[in-house]
């Protein structure tokens, strides 16, 4: 008996009749599939598929036929539109099923049920080019107008349970009908269609080690069987919570706050270059009480061997997670480290001992060996991935492997995939298929860059120029409020990525702020300790904050000005580089460092004795630096000049005194751009090329020098100037 929606409590019910009203059919389907995806309890990131059959008028005939809707390959039921759903002729559709059983052998795992894939472009409905999902057919050939395929942990725990099929039975009675794990394709969609013909009051069935598929007629009532499938399975694992006992009850206690930041901030960078000896990765943290209780657990060792039982799960977490018997109690970080060294090695050994026990001779090349989330006890959990938004999704389904692993262990006994199941789905040559149709990585994508001086001017341009190649960007400024406001720019831009997980900083995107003074050491310490909360560690340092005092600014002595521009644009060069060298040899990984110099560094005048002065020792500490940091980090600097355009360095008072002091003419109506593009342009007058330098070509060079085209140059000035032949080096 269906429960009462107004009684639902472990999952929201959302829908609203008035927003679905007048909405086409697939307007009224991607409107079900938002508000499913919207509830994690539902179903996970990019987990799950939903459809609906609607009658279409076909462009070639002009006649009515019935049209299949189901999400693409690739989706994400939370922010899928239109066009991220297949459309298909279901004649053709049902007429595959000829071609299936004419071949010799038919059945789950055989050649023709994976051809069958690529002849669901030959039932395309209008030119669709959104790529169909390999559960196309569980949808086509159940005889329902709309069909939810979901992935909810609380459904999953019980087809993830031993005995599965008597706890079918006995939550949801004959509602649901329990069909043995098989991998989804095209012989799995005959299996619930017959299901269909033999259980013709059925509304759905479970999939053992998998999920739930549901059907109705119509779509409110397909939403509302939906979350009543859940809010059951909740209800009864509620039912039988083991309380303080739960997972064996707690073998560890959890480190206050600072503590775990303490072990993260040291560990995380460390962990970063055993898991990213193939490739860079990035991490994702989690420290919420429902991982600390998993990782604190005394069954957390039994259970995290196992390995997770959902595909969608382990597809990203790997067929099981690192996790390491760390005492956070009486352990030290050292101790940590040396059983992070060992574990790492042994998984990838036990991985590579896995591949070559399950693979067939068409299987894939072996992917990377790594383990993409690590469990340590007292700390929490920290998930690996190849950008951040794929880091969080990791995390995410972890959390739901945990909260899986929970209710199947309150209810009965907890049981994984077997081992060669497992493969068979993580080196399925259509999951490869799936891989290879991705987008290449742009060239920073797996990279994390520490922008300084991101609030304005060089710095800020920088950090979009950064960001455009993919890199994970740190906008970090003496003003706070501008770095955010450039990190908040990026993120509108670039977006926040999926993925659902993330604790603190670490649930960031592409782009957080940090507050910095260069000056200070301690300041410092504490920009690279959130960077490394964030993301897991850094790559690449770009310092574009400096400092310009003109005689008498500011009511300061020269001597005042003398310590003021040596400790922003010297000092504050060196403790930058030597903090961030503690991370780089942490990691093991290259590492690239840019540090702003100046043209005046190299050119005598008046004026501006402090700040050339400090700006030729920049220009040496890059060359020292390069000596010291090497070889593991390429050292460079990037020598700009009379760079006007947006820079702080260049108020109203004093492109006003430079107009005046180099007769060049002017209104005190201007507006501020005004007044600048007249100095910029006078500027260039005096420069070979005759061109305005911007903020843009500094960061094209600053981009150039972190990009890797220049991984032979360290211990270089760069300068982008015009061509000033007075600053030419010698």
């Amino acid at each position: 008996m269906p429960i009462n929606k107004d009684e639902f409590r472990h999952v929201d019910y959302s829908w609203d009749d008035a927003a679905v009203e007048g909405l086409s059919p697939v307007e009224a389907l991607v409107y079900r599939s938002n508000i499913l995806g919207d509830d994690q309890r539902i179903t996970n990131t990019g987990g799950g598929n939903t459809s609906a059959k609607s009658t279409e008028i076909d462009p070639l005939t002009g006649k009515e036929v019935e049209v299949l809707w189901v999400k693409g390959s690739g989706g994400d039921l939370r922010t899928s539109k239109p066009e991220n759903f297949s459309s298909l002729y279901m004649e053709k559709l049902i007429a595959l099923q000829d071609i299936y059983n004419s071949a010799d052998e038919v059945g789950v795992k055989t050649q023709i049920e994976d051809d069958m894939v690529a002849m669901y472009r030959h039932a395309t409905f209008n030119l669709n080019p959104r790529a169909t999902s390999i559960d196309t057919p569980l949808h086509a050939f159940i005889p329902y107008k709309h069909v939810d395929h979901m992935h909810p942990n609380s459904v999953i725990a019980v087809a993830a349970s031993k005995n599965s099929k008597e706890l079918t039975q006995k939550i949801w009675g004959d509602e649901l009908v329990w069909t043995e794990w098989q991998r989804p394709g095209f012989d799995l969609g005959l299996k619930l269609q017959q299901i269909c013909r033999d259980y013709p009051n059925a509304k759905g069935a479970i999939l053992a080690g998998h999920g739930v598929i549901n059907w109705a007629n119509d779509n409110k009532e397909c939403y509302d069987l939906s979350l009543d499938i859940i809010e059951k399975a909740a209800r009864y694992i509620e039912e039988h919570d083991k309380g303080e006992m739960t997972f064996g009850g707690q073998k560890y206690a959890t480190l206050a706050e600072d503590k775990r930041h303490a072990v993260l901030a040291e560990v995380l960078p460390f962990l970063r270059g055993l898991v990213s000896g193939e490739k860079k990765l990035i991490g994702t943290v989690q420290e919420d009480d429902t991982i600390l209780r998993f990782v604190n657990s005394a069954d957390a060792p039994r259970l995290a061997d196992l390995g997770t039982s959902c595909p969608d799960h382990f597809l990203r977490t790997k067929i099981k997670p690192l996790y390491v018997d760390w005492n956070p109690e009486t352990d030290s970080v050292e101790k940590l480290k040396e059983l992070l060294t060992e574990g790492v090695a042994k998984y990838k050994a036990d991985y590579s001992e896995y591949y070559e026990k399950c693979k067939h001779d068409n299987s894939p090349a072996q992917r990377a060996s790594s383990p993409s989330i690590c469990l340590i006890p007292g700390v929490g959990m920290v998930a690996w991935g190849k950008n951040k938004s794929e880091s969080r999704v990791t995390a995410e389904f972890y959390n739901c492997a945990v909260e899986v692993m929970r209710g199947a262990e309150a209810i009965d006994e907890y049981a994984a995939l077997p081992q060669q199941e497992a493969f068979d789905i993580e080196y399925w040559l259509l999951e490869e298929a799936k891989l290879q149709r991705m987008p290449k990585e742009a060239p920073l994508a797996r990279d994390i860059v520490v922008v300084i001086g991101a609030g304005d001017g060089i710095g800020k341009e920088t950090a979009f120029r950064v960001a455009k190649e993919g890199a994970h960007v740190v906008c970090a400024d003496l003003r706070g409020e501008a770095a955010q406001k450039t990190a908040d720019e990026l993120t509108a831009i670039y977006g926040q990525g999926i993925g659902v997980a993330g604790s603190g900083i670490s649930g960031c995107g592409p782009a957080i702020a940090a507050e910095v003074n260069i000056t200070d050491r301690e300041s410092v310490k504490k920009m690279f300790e959130k960077v490394t909360l964030a993301y897991g560690g850094i790559d690449k340092v770009i310092v574009t904050a400096g400092v310009f005092l003109a005689p008498g600014q500011a009511g300061m002595s020269n001597d005042q000005q003398f310590d003021v521009s040596f400790a922003v644009n010297v000092k504050g060069g060196y403790i930058v580089g030597t903090e961030a060298n503690e991370l780089w040899k942490a990691q093991g990984l290259k590492g690239a460092l840019v540090l702003t110099t100046s043209v005046n560094a190299a050119v005598s005048k008046k004026g501006s004795l402090a700040y050339d002065t400090s700006k030729a020792a920049a220009n040496h500490l890059v060359r020292e630096l390069a000596v010291e940091l090497a070889p593991l980090v390429n050292v460079n600097g990037l020598a700009p000049a009379t760079v006007v355009k947006g820079s702080t360095m260049f108020p109203r008072d004093r492109v006003i005194a430079s107009l005046t002091k180099y007769n060049v003419e002017f209104s005190e109506a201007d507006s501020d751009d005004d007044l600048r593009d007249k100095l910029a342009n006078f500027y260039a007058q005096r420069t070979l090329t005759k061109s305005p330098i911007t903020p843009a070509d500094q960061a094209e060079a600053a981009y150039l020098m972190v990009s890797g085209q220049l991984s032979k140059t360290t211990g270089q000035i760069i300068s982008v100037d015009g061509g000033l032949h007075e600053a030419f080096l010698r």
